[in-house]
């Protein structure tokens, strides 16, 4: 056995490749001829170092199609999501008069494209949409609107900011031959309410390795202004504990019931264990109103494990809500 290389390493290495479906033909005869010769009594730490590295290109390949396929399905139900909450107060008249409660009257917010940038080659893949919010009404002016007005045109400044960083970066490398990248933007609307507004912002960055993170933009319909995770709990209430000890408790079900489910709970380098959220913590209210924690990777669990998200149950936090 080679040195340095624990054999279970190498087992889960196969092992997780096997479950990859992005690899091509070369790239799987390859790796079962290296797979044979790691079976020898002896491996040379060539054979090892050319293991790993077409597992790695295939496990970024795979992960960067699902993600593809993940982001198509996200589009679908995006749009159809926005379209309801567009028409909505449009095709009903009971519908239409609830809406007229709301401190906002006929209030709308609509996502539409602000900018596509694509960019296809043998190296170098591109395709960002980046989202802009919209306040459509026909309301004089009060304070709620002006403050959605000025919420939304922060969140749209944020979203261009950090996707023009993006496409800057990648032109940038374009001009190394050796290299090769792939980026890819999109959003979800996440909840469109009487009360709230959520968009996602998914942002994935692929360059020898993929990257997935994430950004929740959540407004407060009644206020106009965006939501922080403290706006959602009464006055001095804990939230941290209880919103951390759940997490915890779904880590290790999760952990439980899948073998190759793992978070930084009971690590060996202390440092790296989750133990608290803190009240800057990305998260987002869900359809149901139940609060939902998102980390990006490698945040609180291994990079293979992607950008993860826990839901809250209602019961949990039922007491200190507002």
């Amino acid at each position: 056995m080679m040195a340095n290389t624990p054999e279970r390493q190498v087992k889960k290495m196969i092992y997780n490749f096997s479950e990859t479906k992005g690899a091509n033909d070369l790239v799987e005869k390859e790796l079962l001829l290296l797979k044979k010769e790691y079976e020898k009594p002896q491996m040379s730490q060539v054979q090892f170092q050319e293991l790993c590295a077409k597992m790695e290109e295939a496990k970024m390949d795979s992960k960067k199609e699902k993600f593809k396929q993940r982001v198509r399905k996200i589009a679908v139900t995006a749009t159809a999501f926005v379209g309801a909450f567009i028409i909505l107060p449009n095709t009903s008249p009971v519908i239409a008069h609830a809406m007229e409660q709301i401190p906002v009257v006929g209030r709308l917010i609509e996502v539409v494209t602000f900018r596509d940038y694509k960019y296809e080659s043998a190296r170098n893949n591109a395709d960002i949409e980046i989202p802009e919010i919209k306040v459509e009404s026909d309301l004089a002016k009060n304070q709620t609107l002006e403050n959605l007005e000025r919420t939304t045109d922060e969140i749209n400044a944020e979203i261009q900011k950090i996707t023009a960083e993006l496409i800057e970066n990648f032109e940038t490398y374009l001009e190394d031959e050796e290299g090769y990248q792939d980026i890819i933007v999109k959003s979800e609307v996440l909840a469109a309410t009487a009360d709230y507004f959520t968009l996602k912002l998914f942002c994935y960055q692929g360059a020898g390795s993929g990257y997935q993170w994430n950004y929740y933009y959540t407004i407060d319909l009644n206020t106009g202004e965006r939501l922080q995770l403290k706006d959602i709990f009464i006055d001095d209430a804990d939230y941290i504990t209880p919103i951390s000890e759940n997490i915890k408790e779904q880590m290790q079900a999760q952990m439980d019931a899948d073998e190759e489910a793992y978070y930084w709970l009971n690590n060996e380098i202390e440092e790296w264990n989750f133990k608290a959220i803190t009240d800057k913590s990305s998260f987002y209210l869900n359809e149901n109103g139940n609060v939902v924690i998102g980390f990006n990777e490698g945040q609180v669990a291994p990079m293979y494990m992607g950008a993860v998200e826990f839901e809250i149950p209602a019961d949990v936090l039922k007491d200190i809500r507002k």
